[in-house]
């Protein structure tokens, strides 16, 4: 049996997820949803209904995004990603910086002024700014799995006004961001799949 990842093309969640499992080699079954229409499957392993969920051929089910990526990259890590496994940086981005995302992005949703969540997102990305000062990523020479769990929640960031953004003084993230977006291995991770439906043909990763 093969293990199935339940995924979401744009959740940011779901591409870190996809990234490492791609990086370590590992063979998955990959099954595309709609949110608006979550499978029973998907549900029956992780009643939550937040992807990435991956089911494991033993039973096991991972259903948090960071633990896929760690489990992946135990078995394989080529790259040596777990190297920049910077712990208090993913925290904050996966807290404080997604909260302000959210209510800058989604802003009619959450009632909230998206101007101060903008500013208050991009005291962040100067803390980033800060770490990318003296090398090209945020562990180092090379991408670790500190950059690839963060960066999908910056370009989300970006891409909400991308010409402001591109105006704003942090042009060391912007260089890193360009990069990683361009990488071989985010184009594959973004490949465009159909929706998944009982009985369909397997898709792998």
């Amino acid at each position: 049996m093969t293990a199935i990842l339940y995924s979401f093309r744009r959740c940011p969640y779901a591409m870190r997820a996809r990234m490492a499992l791609i990086v370590s080699g590992q063979q998955v079954e990959l099954r595309e949803i709609l949110l608006r229409d979550k499978p029973d499957s998907m549900l029956a392993l992780s009643p939550k209904g937040t992807v990435p969920v991956l089911a494991l051929p033993g039973g096991e089910v991972i259903d948090e995004s960071l633990d896929i990526m760690r489990w992946a990259l135990r078995l394989h890590d080529p790259e040596g990603w777990l190297e920049g496994d910077d712990a208090a940086l993913i925290a904050a981005n996966d807290g404080s910086f997604k909260q302000h995302l959210d209510r800058y992005k989604y802003a009619a949703r959450y009632g909230s002024d998206p101007l101060e969540h903008r500013a208050a997102g991009m005291a962040w990305l100067g803390e980033l700014e800060a770490h990318l000062k003296s090398r090209a990523f945020l562990c180092g020479g090379r991408r670790t799995l500190a950059d690839m769990a963060i960066f999908p929640f910056v370009r989300q960031f970006a891409a909400a006004d991308q010409a402001w953004f591109d105006a704003q003084a942090v042009p060391r993230v912007q260089t890193w961001l360009r990069g990683l977006i361009g990488s071989a291995l985010f184009d594959r991770a973004m490949t465009r799949r159909a929706a998944w439906q009982s009985g369909d043909a397997a898709v792998f990763l």
